[in-house]
């Protein structure tokens, strides 16, 4: 298996290098379908932090492509640019040119993200963005993102349960084509034994935005965003969010088809015309 890893957090990042980490394990602690003597990691990130970029794209700037640095321990390429670009350009260019002509990642991971993607988060995301876009292009994704509390994160206990949750949904019901999941791993409880694996809804209600306001020493007004990242209005029941909070992996199948198929019927009555 050939993986595309990628991140919104830039790839000299502690998720993403960690995450590698537990990927590229082959058999030895973690086991399972990924990791195995036949599996390949290739990542292509962001040089750097692209987070909260949702799936803005570069189109009047060039791309510059530096080869990762030895200190990440990964082989791939670092891409001046967002996460969504980092995938477009992979799957189209670096990609046939290291692999060859017409291949293609078996599978696009995008993480291991510092701070939830779960609720209406998954909109700003630059994390699930890359796996959007990815399963836009025809090929499975999925984005892993890791709840941080006060306490400081673990990366490699995160890692090795993002890894076993996938090796579970890659032998269980592997994504196929267009399809992306979402997964968020929880905080570290009083153990390290492996969270329950809840699939769920995204929660849908809005956050609580918070703005600081300030002045400037040249006499501007400016604003600085002091809202808690997740902070909802409300929380659904068995939704992601709910799931998350209360310990669990969340997993959520995510689409980029924004009709609302619905309302479809509705509006070709209102606006006939004859």
């Amino acid at each position: 298996m050939r993986i595309l890893l990628t991140n919104d957090d830039g790839i000299r990042a502690p998720g993403i290098i960690a995450l590698h980490r537990a990927l590229v394990d082959h058999g030895g602690a973690l086991g399972g379908t990924i990791g195995g003597d036949d599996t390949e990691v290739f990542v292509v990130a962001p040089e750097t932090v692209q987070s909260a970029t949702s799936h803005g794209v570069t189109f009047h700037e060039p791309l510059m492509a530096r080869p990762t640095t030895p200190e990440t321990g990964m082989e791939g390429v670092a891409v001046d640019g967002r996460p969504a670009d980092c995938v477009k350009l992979a799957i189209s260019q670096l990609w046939p040119e290291r692999f060859g002509e017409g291949s293609r990642p078996d599978l696009v991971i995008s993480g291991l993200n510092a701070g939830a993607n779960c609720g209406i988060n998954v909109i700003y995301s630059g994390t699930v963005a890359a796996a959007l876009e990815a399963a836009f292009l025809g090929v499975p994704s999925i984005a892993v993102s890791l709840l941080i509390g006060r306490q400081t994160p673990d990366f490699e206990l995160a890692a090795s349960w993002a890894r076993r949750a996938i090796d579970f949904i890659m032998d269980r019901r592997p994504p196929t084509g267009h399809e992306c999941l979402n997964i968020n791993i929880p905080k570290k409880g009083e153990d390290e034994a492996m969270p329950r694996i809840a699939v769920c809804p995204m929660n849908t209600h809005g956050l609580v935005d918070s703005y600081e306001k300030r002045v400037s020493p040249a006499g501007d007004t400016y604003y600085w965003a002091s809202g808690h990242g997740l902070d909802f209005h409300a929380t659904e029941r068995e939704s992601d969010v709910d799931r998350l909070f209360a310990g669990e992996i969340s997993v959520t199948p995510l689409m980029y088809n924004l009709t609302s198929y619905e309302q479809l019927e509705g509006w070709r009555e209102s606006l006939y015309q004859s």
